[in-house]
Formats: structure tokens, sequence, C-alpha cells
């Protein structure tokens, strides 16, 4: 029988404690990543008016202060808006939309996209604001 000296290395190195903490570290950067991608931020205009709920199949029109136009957080051109708008429409005739504009944004681009909800006859349209101070 033979038997081992105490001083001897070790021939394998145990690796589930570093694989725990990539997991972990795995986790914690998939949530930190959707957590931000949430939107496009803008700066909405203030008011008083206090019910501007959206319901759920709403769909959201944002424009940012440099003319740029998203639906639901992906950017479109006025073109794409329209067509987009015209297939959820062709699903959902009382189609919700919320207009999200920057309070810098242009007001032709705002007249534009309102032009083309006009078009489609697109009558549940709200406009996003924040509450007066």
């Amino acid at each position: 029988m033979q038997v081992q000296a105490e001083n001897q290395p070790y021939d394998e190195i145990n690796v589930t404690p570093m694989l725990d903490l990539a997991y972990v570290l795995l986790v914690v950067f998939i949530i930190l990543t959707t957590a931000s991608v949430q939107g496009v931020k803008v700066q909405s205009p203030e008011t008083s008016a206090a019910n501007n709920l959206a319901r759920p199949q709403t769909r959201a029109i944002t424009i940012t202060a440099d003319g740029s136009i998203f639906l639901d957080a992906y950017p479109v051109s006025l073109e794409q808006l329209q067509a987009q708008l015209a297939t959820y429409k062709a699903a959902n005739p009382a189609l919700p939309v919320v207009l999200k504009g920057d309070a810098a944004a242009q007001y032709d681009t705002v007249m534009q996209v309102l032009e083309v909800a006009k078009r489609l006859d697109i009558t549940e349209l709200g406009l996003v604001t924040r509450r007066a101070p």
C-alpha cells in the first residue's frame, strides 16, 4: 500500500467556482443591457393634462429634436411609417397611437406625422407631455 505525501502538487484544478462566477456575471450583463434599451429618450413638453395613459396594443411614434422619426423605438422614414401604420390599422381598425415629440422638434415634422395618421384614418391619437410643476 502506497501513501501519498501531503506536499504533493494537485493534478486537477476545481473550476466550478470560476464557472459559477462566470454565469453570475453573464446574467448581470444580460439584465443590465436589456434594462437600458427601453426606447428613445426625448424632452417632452409640459402640460396640465394628466390622463395620458396608453392602452395595450398602442403604437408609439417618437420625434427627436433633430427630426428623426421612430415607430416603437425603431427608426423609420415617413414612407415606412405610413406603410407600417397601415399594416397595424388593417389588423386593428381602432388602432390607438401616441405621438411623443421632443419640445425642440421641428413643427413641420410633427405635422407630417399627423398628416400620415389622418390619411390612414387613425382617430385615436394621443400626444405625450409632461405634467406642469
